[in-house]
């Protein structure tokens, strides 16, 4: 019988969750706890702990050496991420010698809502273009970002999205070469079921949420964006000299 908890959730997944995100808070390191005392930690059978530390030596966050057990590879450092009018997440990532990429989990047509219709300057129940992006550097995923377009501003941008996996070509391509954010607002949230799905993390893991809305050369909105940062991987910088004049 497979070993599934009660939420449908495979018990060597919320293990290998639950250790990954230790990792990343530096609450794990060096020589990884015996299988043993993993299993009567998590409640389990060695099996299933065993599975789990599989699952975290495949991405490369454990380490086992032939006679001296199972080790934790250190994790990266927090990366910083600079936010301003001009922020690009391919530009940002690649800024710290990491390779981004990204992947459309979702699209959708949907009517603006009262708050998106006052945010993207149209209509209440003007359609909108919903997308739901997974954001990776150095293939491990880092940020989910909802983003929304008024439809016929930016038609096709799911399939330029699918084409180019950047946002940034994605507009380019639609004829949005430039484009400038106009504000960005920042608040810690904890991570609900979906998110923690996406980021490889346990629910109520701690992320940095920012709320930002991005206007064309023209000065009208384009697109407003939420994004759910791993918390235990990101600084944000806000360079205020950056943005004079």
């Amino acid at each position: 019988m497979a070993d599934i908890d009660g939420a449908g959730i495979a018990r060597w997944r919320q293990i290998a969750d639950s250790l990954r995100h230790d990792i990343a808070e530096a609450r794990l390191s060096g020589t990884l706890p015996s299988e043993t005392k993993l299993a009567a930690r998590f409640a389990a059978n060695r099996h299933t702990v065993r599975r789990a530390i599989a699952v975290l030596a495949g991405e490369g966050l454990l380490t086992a050496a032939r006679g001296k057990g199972t080790f934790v590879t250190p994790p990266p450092g927090r990366m910083v991420y600079p936010v301003g009018s001009k922020s690009r997440f391919s530009e940002n990532v690649g800024a710290g010698s990491r390779e981004a990429g990204g992947t459309m989990i979702g699209a959708a047509r949907e009517p603006a809502t009262a708050q998106l219709a006052t945010l993207l300057g149209c209509p209440v129940a003007t359609p909108l273009t919903r997308l739901e992006l997974v954001r990776v550097a150095d293939g491990a995923p880092v940020i989910v970002s909802t983003l929304w377009f008024e439809e016929t501003t930016v038609p096709g941008i799911v399939a330029a999205y699918a084409e180019t996996g950047s946002i940034t070509k994605a507009l380019a391509s639609l004829g949005h070469s430039d484009y400038r954010r106009l504000w960005t607002k920042v608040a810690a949230v904890a991570a609900d079921a979906g998110d923690a799905e996406c980021l490889h993390c346990p629910p109520g893991a701690p992320l940095i949420e920012t709320k930002s809305l991005t206007a064309s050369v023209a000065g009208a909105p384009l697109q407003y964006a939420r994004s759910r940062f791993l918390g235990s991987r990101f600084e944000l910088s806000f360079d205020h000299a950056s943005e004079v004049g």
